[in-house]
């Protein structure tokens, strides 16, 4: 005689078609370290450039300093068109170009010598791509504020930094340091990364803002914001001393500002404690209004969320918890530890940026109202996940994994902490991250491994099966009075994690493998369902 039983479950999986992707070699050229690329290390950049708003062009020159790692006479130098690579020149030589595409090879004359610190000068000009729906389909952002002033941003991330300057196009090899100098009308304001080190007038009524990044950079993190700004700031006490914190508005938004923009201070507080100091204090934080919903730019955060709170004012977690703060100020904040101190080698293990920072969100919300707060936030997020192709696209071809690197990726962090069953040794593997991979590119496969040794359990089938493959585990029921029975499907080889499960209000653990097992109780079964801190599926299945 089996027993009735209500039976709840998350139910996550999609059964969605997964498509071949062809790739060109214009992919190859850009997301693979090709020999061009490989013989030389990047250790400084000089991006000088004018903006000239009213005729949407920008151009100028980037100084490129390397060191030589090895004798190589050809160096690959990245633009994208339609901007126009005008010379490269080397000690004051101009150099031959052969371009394929968005590549450029440039024969270099003087005899590369191994460990000799090196400089090219890139010369362009033009017309860069406008931006179709930055920032996920970007370029450059041509708006006009509310005053009829110019408000323009860049946004690249994943298209590309190529796409409005010159420079060498893969996230392998971030420069050392930068100084990025952009000249715009005297009636307008730039703002970059790093630190304003002073503003040059001209005679033709336009300003050089020069800005220093002291720290490494990736590309897509350079940025320049253009436009009617007025500044404030303010000085927290963190981890690794005064952190300088300044706050860029359009004029009319000031007041509108001062109020809203304190959660970037939260924020800081609450990602600190969970992941080790902010990574930039030489380099300043900066909190800058943009004309799209906002960028991870490096110690220069875009922000564009019309001073609301959520996503434009929804809650993307459907609990309540998700308005308490404001999406863009906390999610690309949190980008500052995963994206720009730990930042991926190539944009297919995506996931390292987007689903830590993704997770960062419950931390923040778990850090100001509580542990179960954070727990309904991150399980509410789960309903957006699509499960429609794997989380790590393919390598050397530019090429990101599905979306659900976000809150599929979160919910994977989130299910990591249950099997751990330890909060303050999931709380030093998230700082030992960042601490251990301080300003380094990394492979989704160094975090895996990383988070393998430091909770001492084999991972491996775990991340294969929620970042290799696109199903969702399914936990299979049968009950027959008290007998519970249960196996997995919808799994790769070798998956066996354990889950909790809540019979008849107890909760409990399981520990079910792709072959039935039994499992016997004292009292028949009433109720059963799935502990929804983990990413499984179930189903029961009636005889």
């Amino acid at each position: 005689m089996k027993s009735k039983v209500s039976l709840l479950f998350l139910v996550l999986f999609s059964g969605s078609t997964l498509l071949a992707q062809t790739f060109t070699k214009q992919d190859t050229l850009r997301g693979s370290i090709t020999p061009e690329r490989a013989w030389w290390d990047l250790t400084f950049y000089h991006l000088d450039i004018e903006v000239k708003p009213d005729e949407k062009w920008l151009g100028g020159k980037n100084t490129i300093r390397y060191t030589v790692l090895e004798p190589h006479q050809v160096l690959q130098v990245d633009l994208q068109e339609p901007l126009k690579l005008e010379k490269i020149t080397q000690d004051g030589k101009e150099l031959k170009i052969k371009s394929k595409g968005n590549a450029h090879f440039v024969t270099l004359k003087k005899k590369q010598k191994k460990g000799a610190s090196e400089e090219v000068v890139v010369y362009y000009s033009g017309h860069p791509r406008e931006a179709v729906n930055a920032p996920w389909d970007g370029g450059i952002s041509w708006k006009h504020d509310e005053a009829g002033n110019h408000f323009v941003g860049s946004s690249c991330q994943g298209l590309g930094a190529s796409v409005w300057w010159p420079n060498k196009d893969h996230m392998y090899d971030e420069v050392d340091s930068m100084a990025i100098s952009v000249r715009v009308p005297d009636d307008l304001t730039n703002v970059s990364n790093g630190r304003l080190k002073n503003i040059e007038k001209h005679d033709n009524n336009t300003k050089t803002w020069h800005w220093y990044v002291t720290n490494p950079i990736n590309n897509y993190g350079v940025n320049i914001n253009i436009g009617d700004y007025v500044h404030f700031g303010e000085k927290y006490d963190g981890e690794n001393g005064t952190l300088d914190m300044d706050y860029w508005v359009l004029s009319y938004n000031l007041e509108k500002a001062k109020e809203h923009f304190k959660d970037a201070p939260r924020s800081i507080e609450a990602f600190e404690h969970w992941f080790g100091p902010y990574p930039f204090y030489e380099d300043s934080y900066k909190l800058v209004e943009a004309p799209y919903l906002g960028m991870e730019h490096q110690s220069s955060v875009t922000y564009g969320n019309e001073y609301l709170k959520g996503y434009l004012g929804r809650d993307l977690s459907d609990t309540g918890w998700g308005l308490k703060f404001d999406f863009i100020i906390i999610h690309e904040n949190g980008h500052e530890w995963f994206a720009n101190n730990i930042t991926y080698k190539d944009i297919a293990d995506m996931w390292v940026h987007e689903g830590f920072t993704a997770y960062s969100e419950s931390l923040f919300v778990e850090y100001f109202y509580g542990k179960e707060a954070g727990a309904e936030y991150v399980v509410g997020t789960s309903n957006r996940i699509q499960n429609d192709k794997p989380i790590i696209g393919s390598y050397n071809v530019n090429q990101r994994g599905s979306n659900d690197m976000y809150y599929k990726g979160a919910n994977i962090l989130h299910t990591l902490r249950q099997l751990l069953e330890d909060d303050e040794k999931w709380r030093e593997i998230l700082r030992g991250l960042n601490r251990d991979f301080w300003h380094q590119t990394v492979t989704s496969a160094q975090i895996e491994n990383y988070i393998s040794e430091k909770s001492g359990y084999d991972l491996k089938q775990f991340f294969d099966q929620y970042l290799r493959d696109h199903r969702i585990p399914i936990v299979e029921f049968k009950i027959d009075s008290n007998v519970l029975s249960f196996r997995y499907s919808e799994i790769i080889n070798g998956f066996d994690m354990p889950v909790k499960v809540i019979i008849n209000d107890e909760l409990q653990w399981i520990f079910p493998k792709s072959e039935w097992t039994e499992k016997t109780l004292k009292e028949p079964i009433n109720s059963l369902k799935l502990d929804p801190n983990f990413l499984v599926d179930g189903k029961l299945i009636e005889d």
